[in-house]
């Protein structure tokens, strides 16, 4: 397969061109006005942050390009699924209060938002899956399906089950109803190593399933009867006491969020867009956001899921590691293997999702990387 063409603009601003400027600039350099829009539904599927979280996505980046589909003639949307886990997105009416909450709305974006899976995120479309090793059928919100053209933006950042959050990862797990995330999540199950735990109960503030209990001498322990292998516990813990020791598990779930990427994009236009700022060391998920583990990076867009993920990992690993940051902490304890993600969340493989979307035909990890001013 050819290299695909991945087009990076990065961060600087002038007193006459903005970063939302240079953002409409860069898709529009990328070829986004070739997708046939005119009366057309796009959707654009991006992450509102859970309340508390302030690295995810301004709005003023989604206005930008919802604009810009106007302008071609489209009718855009943002959407997103509701979640599995407690917070204030597992339902649609809480999902698009915490969206108001961040700063979404059709004055501040430009257009509508749709929670793609509905009130109780049972509204589901059933989508095939040509050549999936694990996923026959995706289980997809039904508004991502139902639009005639799919676009992605993504906050692209570290994450504590996948090594990096970014577009596969937004596309995949992001676009699942809430059974679609749970069929993607079960096999992964955390366990506690006892003598590091110290009782704090942070892990089981953040499991939405009751798995976690305490015995004796306040000691964790998790009921895999129960844990659906989210893997919120294991960011939770700040002494490294929650492990998955089944490293396969990891690489299953990155190989299901490529084929559920695969069934959202396959036979339909798509484009993608992916912000590398703000950079945080886990999901926009969580309920906070820790310091930035590397500089601002820049603005990536591409037909290709696959190799704009690439990119932006390759860009994000040239870049130094900031002081102060979770990462920071972790190499102060030894040295690093290059690789900042892997090094953020030991025991996760990024490569494994990167090498299956490659392998079932989302797109290639060859990239040439164009530069716009």
């Amino acid at each position: 397969m050819e290299a695909s063409k991945v087009y990076f603009t990065n961060m600087r601003a002038s007193i006459d061109d903005s970063l939302t400027d240079k953002l409409q600039r860069l898709i529009r350099k990328a070829g986004i006005s070739s997708i046939p829009f005119e009366n057309r539904f796009a959707a654009i599927k991006i992450h509102f942050g859970e309340p508390g979280n302030l690295s995810f996505l301004r709005p003023n980046f989604a206005y930008a390009v919802a604009e810009v589909i106007r302008s071609l003639g489209g009718k855009p949307f943002l959407t997103d699924c509701n979640t599995l886990y407690a917070g204030g997105r597992k339902n649609a009416l809480e999902h698009l209060e915490s969206a108001q909450r961040n700063g979404f709305s059709p004055l501040s974006t430009g257009c509508q938002i749709l929670i793609a899976d509905g009130l109780r995120g049972l509204d589901e479309a059933l989508v095939p899956i040509e050549g999936g090793k694990h996923i026959k059928v995706a289980r997809i919100g039904r508004a991502v399906m139902d639009a005639d053209v799919f676009i992605s933006l993504t906050h692209f950042k570290g994450h504590e089950a996948t090594g990096f959050g970014g577009a596969i990862k937004n596309i995949g797990m992001g676009c699942g109803s809430r059974a679609g995330k749970m069929e993607q999540h079960c096999d992964g199950k955390p366990e506690v190593i006892p003598s590091r735990c110290r009782g704090c109960r942070q892990c089981a503030k953040q499991c939405a399933h009751d798995a976690i209990s305490y015995g004796e001498g306040r000691v964790a322990s998790i009921d895999h009867k129960k844990c659906v292998g989210c893997g919120r516990c294991i960011a939770a813990c700040n002494f490294d006491a929650i492990v998955n020791r089944n490293g396969g598990s990891n690489r299953i779930l990155c190989e299901k969020i490529a084929e559920y990427t695969l069934a959202v994009v396959q036979g339909r236009p798509h484009f993608h867009i992916s912000v590398v700022m703000q950079v945080s060391p886990n999901c926009d998920c969580h309920a906070e956001n820790d310091a930035p583990i590397i500089p601002d990076v820049g603005m990536f867009a591409s037909f290709d899921p696959v190799a704009l993920d690439q990119a932006c990992a390759d860009a994000c690993n040239r870049q130094p590691v900031l002081p102060n940051s979770q990462l920071s902490d972790l190499l102060g304890r030894g040295s690093g293997s290059g690789d900042h993600f892997a090094d953020c969340a030991p025991g996760t493989d990024w490569h494994a999702m990167l090498a299956h979307a490659e392998e079932i035909g989302v797109g290639t990890r060859r990239y040439e990387l164009i530069t716009v001013r």
